[in-house]
């Protein structure tokens, strides 16, 4: 996990020009509109003290997606989101980071709480909130689209657990 590059572009680009892999999270974008939904998510530090992490591959160093944490206006909460590129899903990346980016949130940052939220369609996504132990705990609408609120382990019950086993 490290900050978004310039020279991630392309990478970026290449996934947000995919409706497929998109129709999660907004859909298909330009490669300008890329770049500016990249720099929103870099900016995110400036303004928040969080945001997301450029992952890449550890065998060639591309990247190979993105996670991290985000509250932007009209949240419900604070929330761990991810996304993998084509050609990178089903490695354990998406798991490994959003473990990693709870981490961060709940001993760097204090927070007590966080959600993902999640299409119901998205099976991929369900299936790494489920391996993070995230419970669904109602919805929320965005943009008319009804998403699953799936609630993280608190830092709390992390802590219990860690020492039990």
């Amino acid at each position: 996990m490290r900050g978004f590059r310039h020279t991630d572009i392309d990478d970026y680009a290449a996934f947000f020009a995919d409706d497929a892999l998109t129709r999660f999270i907004g859909g298909a974008l330009s490669r300008e509109d890329a770049w500016r939904n990249m720099a929103m998510r870099s900016g995110s530090w400036l303004l928040r003290g969080f945001g997301y992490w450029a992952l890449e591959s550890k065998n060639d160093r591309r990247m190979v997606g993105f996670c991290g944490l985000t509250f932007p206006e009209g949240w419900p909460e604070p929330e761990i989101g991810w996304a993998i590129f084509s050609g990178a899903q089903g490695n354990g990346y998406a798991t490994e980071a959003a473990k990693r980016a709870r981490a961060y949130a709940y001993d760097e940052l204090g927070w007590s709480t966080a959600i993902s939220l999640i299409n119901p369609l998205n099976a991929p996504s369900l299936r790494v909130a489920q391996r993070l132990g995230a419970k669904q705990d109602g919805a929320f609408a965005l943009k008319g689209t009804e998403l699953g609120v799936f609630r993280h382990p608190s830092p709390t019950f992390l802590k219990s657990q860690s020492t039990t086993h």
